[in-house]
């Protein structure tokens, strides 16, 4: 990877608690498009940039092994903190050069991921490992048109939730327009001929206003602000939560809201 911005062990402990697994329906949709493009059997998966295992560990039931990848030895040490199955295993390393033999890899995946990656390197790792007709599946959520809802105060919620972004537009790395722009320039270089994208995966969670403000402390932007000014940062996000609760009428952090957003996804296939 061409950044290296969750490396620190508090940040991969603060992802650990408050990143959000995606969807299993898309993960159903990427082993069915697996399943049609390859065929069975599925041995091997590689989940790149996988922070602290969340959507590595999906994976876990189709193939016969996982392994998750990240730049960061401290996500990784946090994935391996995490019981699961025995089929998975994390390792050290960069989405540009792949530890693994040729043609040996049936799947690549990359979730919230892909947009720190170097295309000009990655793209070429991965035509080299992957089988033929082995896949790349590089997924992640937009940010752009996320509501939230609960009871009639949602658009007060989301009007706050957009404020935070545009206070921490300034720390923003290019990779994070990058992915919500949904790796249009990732797909567009992507080599083969069978490739699709699905733009709009809508998702509906739960989720208290304690875990959104503590997902907002994930964001690369606040970390980069935080190591700029930790006492405006703590300040930010007390700010935000009281702010939250204002709104929502409300004194408890557990209280949950309803957030109604859309995943996206680059699907491609290596020839036969």
């Amino acid at each position: 990877m061409a950044y290296r911005l969750f490396e620190g062990k508090k940040h991969a402990s603060i992802y650990q608690q408050y990143r959000f697994t995606p969807p299993a329906e898309l993960k159903n949709v990427i082993i069915q498009y697996l399943d049609t493009k390859k065929g069975q059997p599925h041995e091997l998966a590689v989940d790149l940039g996988c922070g602290t295992g969340q959507f590595t560990r999906l994976l876990a039931p189709h193939f016969k092994e996982v392994v998750g990848m990240d730049v960061s030895e401290n996500q990784v040490d946090e994935a391996r903190t995490v019981p699961g199955d025995p089929n998975v295993t994390y390792r050290q390393g960069t989405a540009e050069d792949l530890p693994f033999e040729d043609g040996t890899v049936d799947l690549l995946t990359a979730a919230s991921a892909a947009h720190w990656f170097d295309k000009s390197k990655f793209l070429p790792e991965a035509n080299r490992v992957l089988k033929p007709g082995g896949c790349i599946a590089l997924l992640g959520f937009s940010d752009t048109n996320v509501r939230f809802n609960y009871k009639d105060c949602g658009d007060g919620i989301t009007q706050i939730y957009q404020e935070v972004k545009q206070v921490l537009q300034p720390y923003t790395s290019n990779p994070v327009a990058v992915s919500e722009g949904k790796l249009q320039d990732l797909f567009s270089a992507i080599p083969y001929p069978e490739k699709r994208r699905m733009d709009n995966f809508p998702v509906k969670t739960l989720l208290s206003v304690r875990n959104l403000v503590g997902f907002i402390r994930t964001w690369s932007m606040f970390q980069t602000y935080e190591e700029k000014d930790p006492q405006g940062a703590e300040d930010l996000l007390a700010n935000i939560q009281k702010r939250i609760l204002d709104v929502m009428g409300v004194t408890s952090p557990d209280t949950e809201v309803e957030r109604d957003w859309a995943y996206f996804c680059v699907l491609a296939s290596k020839p036969l």
